[in-house]
């Protein structure tokens, strides 16, 4: 899943929730801010965390594992412009807008895979 949306938007709060709501039993779900990528064991397959805002260059994904991680992991990736074309083709998109009411966003949900198309016309009613 890559999570786009300016700083401030709430992509780590998604995550955060999204994660707590994977996992077998609770745990503290820290932002991946500084250590760039939070691995988790959920129910049935490992749950990877990344924030990719401090990277500079995309081979520094592949160093981190990350492109690994694709294969078999749910991975949730803020910052994703920083994958450049390391980005998943079937990956599902979600990007979070700030709007002028406090504590208001907007979310898009999009995909070119097949896959997701039945949880976003779910997610469009």
């Amino acid at each position: 899943m890559l999570l786009e949306g300016p700083i401030g938007a709430g992509k780590t709060h998604f995550a955060r929730s999204l994660i707590q709501a994977l996992l077998p039993v609770p745990e503290d779900v820290p932002s991946p801010t500084f250590t760039l990528v939070q691995v988790y064991d959920g129910s049935n397959t490992e749950i990877w965390h990344a924030d990719l805002y401090r990277l500079s260059a995309p081979d520094e994904v592949v160093e981190l594992g990350l492109t690994d991680a694709f294969e078999d992991a749910i991975c949730l990736v803020e910052w994703p412009d920083r994958l450049a074309d390391l980005a998943p083709e079937n990956a599902l998109k979600m990007s979070l807008k700030l709007l002028e009411g406090e504590g208001q966003r907007q979310l898009t949900v999009s995909s070119t895979s097949e896959r997701w198309k039945p949880i976003i016309k779910a997610l469009s009613k």
